[in-house]
């Protein structure tokens, strides 16, 4: 019986997860390990990192590193030690972020502005740059970001965080054809709004009025974006099922970003007032 059939889609592979400690990432690396890949989480948050791993409880499966992005020797660190516990490094999954603050151009703060764009587009740059060292004389691997729905639907994001993640996508689109050559997969993810700890942080809500918040707006109803599926997305992307996918950004938005709402709302407005 294959790995496949078993369920078992990561077999064999190696994975490294920036910000996997927490969120989108911890949900990921989880899932990575359940479906039998060896998994290196790595992220500054050292206790809710190594509190992942000992629930795992598979210290030659799962390991955790301390990593800021924005610190290429971090970085290479990362990189060299997964190589050095498991042998290789297939799937780089370039997933820390941080959210922004401004509300209008004019009320943005230049040094929030620099921050996120060092963590979200530099952290992602160093990322890729450091697992396509060990990825192009191996001749494959997988190189994913999470980036945003706010890269296909605008109007809603800060602009710091908008240009980080547009710009993570236009240097995902550029490094798949560059890697390409190598046998080498390069693909974003782009989330609707979900209720992780970095957004019910940021706006100061429980999960439960996040969710409500984001369920009223959503295009697609009587379900819930979760973290759960964000990682089943990125499961697909790092498994071979996908194995002539690269370039793309695949956007989990439940059909959000098809329509602007302005024009039903103020319509509904006039009619119902």
């Amino acid at each position: 019986m294959s790995a496949q059939t078993e369920g078992r889609r990561l077999e064999g592979k190696v994975a490294l997860i920036t910000g996997g400690a927490r969120g989108i990432g911890e949900t990921a690396a989880r899932l990575f390990v359940k479906h039998g890949a060896k998994v290196l989480i790595a992220d500054i948050q050292d206790e809710l990192g190594h509190s992942v791993c000992q629930e795992l409880q598979t210290p030659d499966r799962v390991n955790y590193v301390h990593c800021d992005v924005t610190s290429e020797s971090d970085v290479q660190h990362a990189v060299d030690l997964a190589v050095s516990l498991y042998g290789k490094l297939d799937i780089m999954f370039n997933n820390a972020g941080i959210c922004g603050s401004s509300n209008t151009i004019f009320d943005s703060n230049n040094e929030t502005f620099k921050k996120v764009m060092e963590v979200v587009a530099f952290g992602g740059y160093l990322g890729a740059k450091h697992a396509a060292r060990v990825m192009v004389p191996a001749k494959k691997g997988c190189i994913l970001f999470t980036a945003s729905s706010v890269t296909e639907c605008f109007g809603f994001g800060m602009h710091e965080y908008v240009m980080a993640k547009c710009a993570i996508v236009g240097f995902a689109k550029n490094l798949a054809v560059e890697l390409g050559q190598y046998g080498i997969r390069v693909n974003c993810i782009s989330p609707f709004a979900v209720a992780t700890p970095l957004m019910t942080e940021r706006f100061g809500l429980t999960k439960e009025k996040a969710d409500e918040v984001i369920g009223s707006s959503a295009t697609l109803k009587e379900t819930a974006l979760e973290p759960e599926d964000i990682a089943q997305t990125a499961l697909y992307l790092a498994s071979d099922e996908s194995k002539y996918v690269s370039g793309i950004n695949l956007v989990v938005d439940g059909g959000y970003g098809l329509t602007n709402p302005t024009f039903p709302m103020a319509i509904k407005s006039i009619l119902f007032p």
